[in-house]
């Protein structure tokens, strides 16, 4: 797996456009710059581009999905406006999902959808008949809501003639919608998954599974209100057209990230790593340029942030520069980072004993979540202020999805664990660190006894690590809390949802944007078409 190189220092350090940071976002936005002929340099601090999407060789012959693991809400159109299928795009269907309960049964859910209903009737006929009922009505939701994925928000405190012409036919969008379709994305979007899922199922397996969506990376159980937002959310994806669906990228989300990297080396974009920004450089209340830690000095009209709001507002560049109002909502911005990683080789598959010898099953993810119960105890945990005691893990066996990723007959499994708040009471992370490996470990335990004994090596990421490793504040994968109030018109801040800042050049385009975190791209593309149409202003 080659890494992104170092192109060296040239002498001259001007340039059109400066993006800071090699995430997803950073490198997709440097990519859209160069594409237009910009000449344009992307900074990134550590050794590798990727930022939480990156593979690490951490044993021989073992490769990790460190932090991020799975694509789903990539936009499609980078795809092909990138031409990343020529550097090696090549995502793989995850086809199955495994739902072990804690009495030795299980869900198991597919790509047939006849076998689906069969496998639900199981749990409950009553399910099995409701199924479709759910899908037709969410699907409704998703092709009413998932436009806004790849539209700047109008500016609602402006009165600008475009901005309030873009307003006015949001507003005319909602009106067309039927009742039924425009209620339920309200209750989705202001309400909790419980509430919406009660309606439709009684089977404690199928609520899980479909609740545990609905509180990936955010402090919500699935009773909160507020937890209706993220299921919608992580549904809005697809695989190769199939709503919902989500990949692996070969390779891993590592992989990914370097098939960008060189899709924008290709365009033109320029790449330096190892190179941390220390500050914007600004004058007159415009940005001119980046100074880096060491000293050195790069200079450009353009300076685009695709850290997270935090880093981007009140770090890079001084907060006196910019308006009171923004500078408060930024501090007040809630990050709460609940979630890690623990990563483990493994010496073998795990054996479900209900299965016995069988291991398709574990062709995509594996759902350790038997019920919303189960979801809203181990959130009690982190309410109080301590991590799961009986964790949520969204697992994934990835080297049976892509063999590269183990030697034969071993394997890696990445764990998405929550709950595991950034703040601790009455400890810190470096000190439960090992503790909390040693309660994924025994939660994996009991339900596939014998799983210690495979064990390898492993690997935990607490939300401190992801801060320290890729600088999202307090280890928020998504760079701030999918909350509505956080949200489209208001991500990150009132009036500064169109990737500008107060600052003239200096512009912002991580997952603290619109529309938010998850491997997508979004945030990148859209700032960079905002640049550019400001760009192109001011030259007529």
């Amino acid at each position: 797996m080659p890494k992104t190189k170092t192109t060296s220092a040239t002498a001259d350090r001007t340039y059109d456009a400066i993006v800071i940071g090699g995430g997803h976002n950073g490198l997709t936005n440097g990519a859209y710059l160069a594409k237009a002929g910009l000449r344009t340099l992307v900074l990134e601090r550590r050794h590798l581009v990727g930022g939480a999407a990156i593979t690490e060789e951490l044993r021989p012959g073992f490769w990790f999905t460190t932090f991020s693991y799975a694509l789903s809400l990539l936009r499609p159109d980078i795809v092909q406006d990138l031409d990343l299928v020529k550097h090696g795009f090549m995502p793989i269907l995850m086809p199955t999902t495994f739902c072990p309960k804690e009495d030795g049964d299980y869900l198991l859910l597919g790509q047939d959808h006849g076998e689906n209903l069969r496998e639900i009737g199981r749990q409950s006929k009553h399910d099995a008949d409701a199924y479709d009922a759910f899908n037709h009505d969410v699907l409704k939701v998703i092709q009413a809501i998932k436009p806004l994925l790849d539209e700047v928000p109008p500016d609602l405190f402006s009165d600008d003639p475009e901005e309030l012409i873009a307003l006015a036919a949001l507003g005319q969008r909602f009106r067309k919608l039927d009742k039924k379709v425009l209620h339920d994305a309200v209750r989705l979007l202001t309400g909790s998954a419980a509430d919406f899922l009660d309606d439709y199922f009684e089977s404690d397996v199928l609520k899980g599974y479909l609740a545990s969506s609905a509180i990936i990376g955010t402090k919500v159980g699935p009773y909160s209100q507020g937890s209706g937002l993220v299921l919608l959310y992580h549904i809005l994806g697809e695989h190769d057209g199939e709503m919902g669906a989500w990949s692996f990228h070969k390779g891993g989300n590592g992989g990914f990230t370097q098939v960008l990297s060189r899709a924008a080396q290709a365009l033109g974009a320029e790449i330096r790593l190892e190179s941390p920004v220390e500050r914007v450089i600004t004058r007159n209340g415009r940005a001119t340029g980046v100074a880096l830690a060491d000293g050195s000095e790069f200079y450009a009209p353009v300076v685009v942030s695709a850290l997270d709001p935090r880093r981007t507002f009140l770090e890079l560049v001084e907060p006196r520069e910019l308006p009171t109002d923004l500078v408060e909502t930024i501090q007040r911005f809630r990050f709460q980072g609940t979630s890690s990683k623990v990563n483990f080789a493994l010496d073998g598959i795990p054996r479900y004993p209900a299965l016995g010898d069988r291991i398709d099953q574990y062709r995509g993810f594996t759902n350790i979540g038997p019920s919303m119960e189960y979801l809203e105890r181990a959130f009690d945990d982190a309410k109080y202020g301590w991590y799961s005691k009986r964790p949520y893990l969204d697992t994934a066996i990835q080297s049976l999805v892509d063999p590269d990723m183990a030697p034969p007959g071993k394997a890696v499994m990445s764990c998405f664990v929550q709950y595991t708040p950034y703040h601790l009471r009455e400890s810190d992370w470096d000190a439960e660190k090992e503790n909390l490996g040693d309660t994924v470990q025994a939660t994996l335990e009991s339900f596939f006894p014998g799983f210690g004994d495979l064990v390898l090596q492993r690997e935990v990421r607490t939300p401190l690590d992801i801060e320290r490793t890729v600088g999202l504040s307090e280890g928020n994968i998504f760079a701030g809390e999918f909350l509505a109030p956080q949200m489209f018109f208001f991500r990150p801040a009132p009036g500064w949802a169109q990737y500008r800042t107060p600052i003239d050049g200096y512009y912002q385009c991580g997952s603290g944007t619109h529309p938010g975190g998850c491997v997508m791209g979004a945030p990148g593309k859209l700032a960079a078409g905002q640049i550019l149409k400001d760009r192109a202003r001011a030259q007529a």
